[in-house]
């Protein structure tokens, strides 16, 4: 019985860890999103956020500026892809796709050149967990609300936060009014393309503050392909949520815990193969794409160009 409880708090708390990325990401992605600017590049920008992040933290050993790179890196990702997407009215799937690729082939390419091929990964100290007095030390609670790093409590911080500045502010409803029907807002005064800019570009900013989390809290290195997908795995979460905050956190939630449950598995030795075990974690965006996508309700500019005086 005590072994259960141990097994299942372990999970809970690791499920967390694993879900920072992918919220980090999808919060971020949704905001985009209600900018009508679908940004299938979310995967390359995490990756370098990873990327820029190590490199910063292992040359300066300051973590704050890691993380300032791990920002403005993926930020100059977005801002290209506003460019594409919104300037120059590239197709949003094929703009995404070049800025993923971008981001997969540049993080590897300057990788290598920095450090060469290497036998043993260059290493930073990762960021420690915050050891809150009293709270963090009490039964069954202590380790899974309160024996976290800082981006952990940042990540679920931005949830009430990216709430209240969705649909409480004029910023957030310009946002969504873009979102739905762009020639609206143009001739309500509102810069249309001004705003899906800023919309890609916070979302790009988030998206490598979650993939700084996979290199400077869980591996303390940069690895190529660090994110092993989890930017795809935020674009589902994005619909499950239903471009909502708290529903996006949910998403996260539950992939995390699904990803440390099969890591858990395989820990303590099971008799299911652990290749459908790591398999796990990725058919659920699968059966989430499958059953909600109809039933949801995305932006109605979603994807789609928009230009000027067109009719």
């Amino acid at each position: 019985m005590i072994e259960t409880a141990v097994f299942a708090m372990g999970i809970v708390a690791s499920g967390v860890r694993l879900s920072i990325p992918i919220l980090f990401a999808a919060l971020g992605e949704q905001i985009a999103e209600r900018s009508g600017v679908l940004n299938l590049g979310v995967e390359g920008m995490m990756l370098m956020g990873a990327f820029t992040g190590f490199i910063g933290t292992y040359f300066t050993g300051n973590i704050f500026i890691g993380l300032a790179l791990a920002i403005s890196g993926p930020a100059l990702m977005a801002a290209l892809m506003a460019f594409m997407s919104v300037s120059l009215r590239t197709n949003q799937l094929v703009a995404g796709l070049a800025i993923w690729l971008l981001g997969v082939g540049l993080t590897s390419l300057l990788y290598r050149l920095i450090f060469g091929v290497v036998t043993i990964a260059p290493k930073i100290r990762e960021i420690p967990p915050i050891d809150i007095p009293i709270l963090s030390h009490i039964p069954v609670l202590g380790p899974i609300l309160f024996q976290y790093d800082p981006l952990v409590y940042l990540a679920f911080l931005l949830v009430p936060l990216s709430q209240i500045f969705i649909f409480k502010t004029n910023l957030g409803l310009k946002i969504r009014t873009v979102g739905e029907n762009p020639k609206q807002a143009d001739a309500l005064g509102v810069d249309v393309y001004r705003i899906r800019y800023l919309a890609v570009i916070i979302g790009g900013a988030l998206a490598g503050i979650g993939g700084s989390y996979l290199a400077l809290v869980t591996t303390g290195n940069f690895l190529e392909n660090i994110t092993a997908g989890q930017g795809w795995i935020a674009l589902a979460v994005v619909i499950f949520g239903r471009w909502k905050p708290f529903w996006i956190v949910c998403g996260a939630l539950i992939f995390g815990m699904v990803d440390a449950f099969q890591l858990g598995l395989q820990a303590i030795g099971t008799a299911v193969p652990s290749e459908f075990l790591l398999m796990l974690p990725y058919l659920l965006p699968i059966a989430i794409m499958a059953g909600l996508y109809k039933r949801s309700a995305a932006p109605a500019a979603l994807a789609i160009s928009y230009q000027r005086g067109e009719r």
